[in-house]
């Protein structure tokens, strides 16, 4: 029967002499996915955005003329579908009794944990991971995360890709930093957008903490400040991420709020009962979420050239 641990799953562990058993659990990372997203939580089937579009410019009213009135518009509707996500194992009495190594009974469940946190890392980093070719996750208006040709609901398009792509430096920094801070709404008005925070993956670790932490220009021979220390461009820092796949993507989170989200339906619970008829021992972790962007312009980002 799959999935179901018997006395012939670990034989070896029915008779005295073992040393250790090992390979069950091993130490897991930090949390990382809420560095990725805001939290938030549902008691709904899905949650929906709904954009709203504001005004445009005020444009000159000649003396006795009437005033030019201006309308809202509905835009992008970002749904939030929850998913749910369950593991489980099973444990026959004979196991339950004959197993000499009661301490890999209770890492079972410990194991299943660490499989089920795993996988919120996972779901979480897929988003980013697929950021620039939109094979698992589109925004609401079916661009890719990261792109230069996100759409305007009042026509037009705009970019949250540094282009040109560049691979993570001092410079390529100060690019997507600026095109961040000229970046516009859908009426074509500036807005305050920011850098927040700067996300790379375990490849770039070290680099980022040289470009940021340096009190001089990186890697040059000038005598000049690190500006982006001077200004503390990045107020939340460098956040890695062990579960980003490329090597050169790294992305900036903005102060934007409505962008990238995180929806609990169900946090992880863990289960356990016995089956009457065959007296084996169940459990399992059922947990239910939901991740995906809103407002595009909460997220920059590059792969390299």
């Amino acid at each position: 029967m799959a999935g179901v641990i018997n006395t012939g799953t670990h034989p070896k562990l029915l008779w005295p002499g073992i040393h250790a058993v090992w390979g069950q659990v091993y130490d897991a990372h930090p949390t990382e996915y809420t560095d990725l997203y805001d939290m938030d939580s549902s008691q709904k089937a899905y949650e929906q955005d709904v954009q709203v579009t504001g005004f445009g410019l005020a444009p000159v009213k000649g003396q006795g003329a009437s005033i030019a009135y201006d309308s809202e518009q509905q835009g992008w509707v970002t749904t939030y579908q929850h998913i749910a996500y369950a593991l489980g194992y099973i444990v026959t009495y004979e196991e339950l009794q004959d197993n000499l190594y009661k301490e890999v009974s209770m890492r079972r469940a410990k194991a299943n944990a660490f499989s089920c946190n795993q996988t919120v890392e996972n779901v979480a980093a897929l988003i980013y991971n697929d950021a620039f070719s939109g094979t698992y996750f589109t925004t609401a208006d079916g661009q890719p995360l990261i792109s230069a040709a996100h759409v305007n609901a009042t026509g037009g398009t705009y970019s949250n890709a540094l282009t040109p792509g560049a691979d993570l430096s001092e410079a390529s920094l100060e690019d997507i930093n600026i095109q961040i801070m000229n970046a516009v709404n859908d009426r074509g008005l500036k807005i305050a957008v920011m850098p927040k925070s700067l996300h790379v993956a375990t490849q770039e670790f070290y680099n980022a903490n040289r470009i940021l932490k340096s009190v001089l220009q990186n890697d040059t021979a000038n005598n000049a400040i690190n500006v982006l220390k001077a200004t503390n461009a990045f107020p939340e820092g460098i956040k890695v991420n062990h579960y980003f796949t490329s090597p050169s993507a790294w992305f900036v989170r903005t102060n934007i709020p409505n962008g990238m989200t995180f929806f609990w339906r169900n946090k992880a619970q863990f289960d356990q009962d016995n089956d009457f008829d065959t007296k084996n021992a169940k459990a399992a972790t059922y947990m239910r979420f939901s991740v995906g962007c809103t407002d595009p312009r909460s997220i920059f980002g590059s792969n390299g050239p």
